[in-house]
């Protein structure tokens, strides 16, 4: 599969995604005329993701295999990715990058010790489905088993 060896996958779902980001959804002002290309520019990306349009370019072309991990968090907020579709850009990346892809929490699972979710399912009202632990941000750290 050369394309999981070359960097192209990567470089093609960067570009599919850059040309579905409309320049308003991004805060970038239409300017005077018509556009040539659908979505944004790769210089508008860049800028977004924080990064020089030459490395953004080499990505995009295949060129640069082995992106950090805060790069691919920058272009997936810059793209307006999904938690889906973010964990599909880091999967693209580390095979690019011939790595195995980088640990990341699944949803429900992040930090939360074996001791606390046993915790959990005791705790749990045996009237009620389900019960969830949130964390500072509101964000689902764990769920009882019938939760999930």
């Amino acid at each position: 599969m050369a394309g999981r060896q070359d960097g192209t996958e990567l470089g093609n779902f960067l570009r599919a995604r850059r040309a579905q980001v409309k320049p308003e959804q991004a805060g970038i002002p239409a300017g005077p005329g018509c556009r040539r290309t659908p979505g944004l520019r790769r210089e508008e990306l860049a800028s977004l993701a924080g990064m020089s349009v030459d490395y953004y370019t080499r990505l995009e072309r295949g060129r640069e295999h082995r992106p950090s991990p805060g790069v691919i968090d920058a272009l997936a907020t810059a793209l307006r990715l999904d938690e889906t579709e973010h964990a599909h850009l880091f999967d693209l990346a580390a095979q690019a990058a011939h790595m195995t892809p980088p640990h990341r929490p699944v949803p429900g699972t992040q930090n939360v010790s074996p001791g606390t979710e046993l915790l959990l399912e005791h705790l749990r009202p045996r009237d009620h489905d389900a019960m969830v632990l949130l964390d500072s941000r509101a964000e689902l750290s764990s769920g009882s088993r019938s939760s999930r």
